[in-house]
Parts: structure tokens; sequence; C-alpha cells
């Protein structure tokens, strides 16, 4: 039998005056918590200019916000409870097994604000997953994808939203914290015939025009990471590496860059490459290759029964 309005407010009206208290005291909390949020992010938006400050300042009073509320209004209506924290062991403990990946999703958020294993605009790589990380929530963050199809860790515009708690799963590698660069290789494989000498020379003084003025940077940023992180020192000098392969000699330089940089370095490099190495006749790169040993066995008188080269 459907309930009319007339019986609702015939309730409500029957509530005791304790529970009208309440609920009066409830409806201007709210409203006192909407209005401080209000105030603050007007405040921060006439103060500063800058929209990360404004995105910032949002989320942080709406978490702010949302626990004060839940905490005033837990005191009004479970005062007979001996702290809040009782009640919700109490609520907790009963659906903690249907909304266990909730439960979890907003632990990791603790987490991720208390500790900061990545924060705003750090490119991070969890599950698989690589980007930049552009959101984070209560149940999950956001990243801003790179990779996957895209070469060089470029962004492919698809923005990935991540469960928080992933983080207590998963391997989390962060590219920006501490140390804000990341080593990259440029592999150059030459013929045999080639002068390697020379080639290795030519790609040293490359590496070290585009590279080298990242060095004082990064130690400097080794010796400031080394004090939160067990990171020992290493050459950061950029290097080219020889090693024989299976159709050529292999030149490969090593060298630090900036994570959203790597492509762009790498560019700039081989374009300088293919200009030295074209003033260089007895530079060749290699390709696969495929060469066949022929042995005569029935040599001509007055010849040789050594193979020939094809």
């Amino acid at each position: 039998m459907p309930i009319s309005p007339v019986s609702d407010l015939a309730d409500l009206l029957r509530m005791g005056p304790d529970a009208l208290h309440d609920l009066f005291l409830t409806a201007l909390v709210i409203l006192l918590v909407v209005l401080v949020r209000w105030l603050g992010i007007r405040l921060v938006e006439r103060r500063f200019d800058n929209p990360r400050a404004h995105y910032l300042a949002g989320k942080y009073l709406s978490y702010t916000s949302l626990l004060l509320g839940i905490f005033l209004v837990g005191r009004i209506w479970f005062e007979g409870f001996s702290s809040l924290l009782t009640f919700l062991g109490l609520v907790s403990a009963g659906v903690a097994i249907a909304l266990r990946d909730v439960l979890l999703d907003m632990a990791a958020w603790i987490y991720l604000i208390t500790r900061k294993p990545f924060e705003l605009g750090d490119r991070i790589e969890i599950n698989g997953v690589q980007g930049d990380v552009i959101d984070k929530r209560v149940l999950q963050f956001s990243v801003m994808e790179i990779g996957n199809w895209v070469d060089a860790d470029q962004s492919t515009g698809r923005v990935v939203h991540i469960p928080n708690h992933h983080i207590f799963n998963h391997h989390l590698a962060n590219y920006s914290q501490g140390f804000a660069f990341i080593w990259h290789e440029i592999p150059v494989r030459l013929s045999f015939e080639s002068d390697w000498r020379k080639a290795k020379g030519i790609l040293q003084h490359i590496v070290e025009k585009h590279a080298s003025e990242i060095t004082p940077e990064a130690a400097r940023q080794m010796r400031e990471s080394a004090k939160q992180f067990m990171i020992i020192a290493t050459v950061l000098t950029p290097t080219v590496y020889t090693e024989v392969r299976e159709w050529g000699v292999q030149l490969t330089l090593r060298y630090l860059t900036h994570p959203r940089r790597r492509r762009g370095s790498a560019q700039m490099i081989w374009e300088d490459i293919l200009s030295e190495f074209a003033n260089h006749p007895d530079i060749t790169f290699a390709y696969p290759t495929t060469r066949y040993v022929a042995t005569n066995p029935f040599p001509i008188a007055g010849g040789s029964a050594a193979g020939e080269r094809l």
C-alpha cells in the first residue's frame, strides 16, 4: 500500500524532541561544512592564478570537509558509543567482505597521501601501464597513458583509471621521484670492414655534445637521493660500449636524459650520426647478410682447392 506524504509528515511529527534536535544539528553541520569548503575554494581562486593550485585546493578541501562532516555527524547520532572509531569498527566488520576492494582502495588512498610514492605529474609504471599521473581520488588514480602502440614513451591520448589498491598488489616504478633522469641506450651496428675505432670516437663526441650538460645536475640529484635511498653513485658521464654481434660490430651509446625527452634526444643524436658517417667512406652500417663458401671437390690442375667467397 503506498505511503502518502501526510503519513510521512505525521511520522516525523511523532519523533521525539531528541531526534528532531539531532536532525536539525545534522542539517546545520552539513550546511556549515559545504559553506566552509565553498569559501575555501573561492579564497584560493582569488589569491592564486595557478590552475594546479585550484585543483589541489578543491581536492584537499573536499577530503577534509568529508572527513570532518562524517566525524561531526557521527558524534551527533552515536553519542552512546565510546567513540566514533568503535562505531566505524562495528560497521566495517559487517561489510568487510562485500566491500573488500573498496576498503582496500580507501586504505591505499591513505597510503598515497601519507607516504606519497608518487605525486601529480610524476611518470609511473604499474601493472604494465605507463603514464603521467593526472588525478588522485579516494578509490582510484588516473594516468595519461604513454607507450603501448606508440614508440619512445610518448602519449597515446588515453586516460587510464587504476584502482588504488593496485599499489599493494603490483610493483610501482616512478620515473620522476628522487632521481629525475633515466639511462637511455642507442645501439649502432657497423660492418666488420668499417674502421670501428674512428666510429667510436665520432660517437663519443656526439653523445657528449648532447648529454654532458645533464651530468652536473644528475650528480647533485644523485647525492640528494642517497640521503633517502640506498643509491650507490655510479659514473654518470655518457659513454660508448663496444661488442661484437652476429653481423657486425655494435657500438652502444649510453647517456642520461629526461624521461619526457628520450625520443627527442635520440632523434638529435641519430641525425648527427647520419651526417657524420656520410663523410667517412670507411664507416658503413651493418645489415643482415648471408655469405656462402663453396669448395670445389674436383680442383683443376694448377688451381687451388681453397673455397671461393661469393
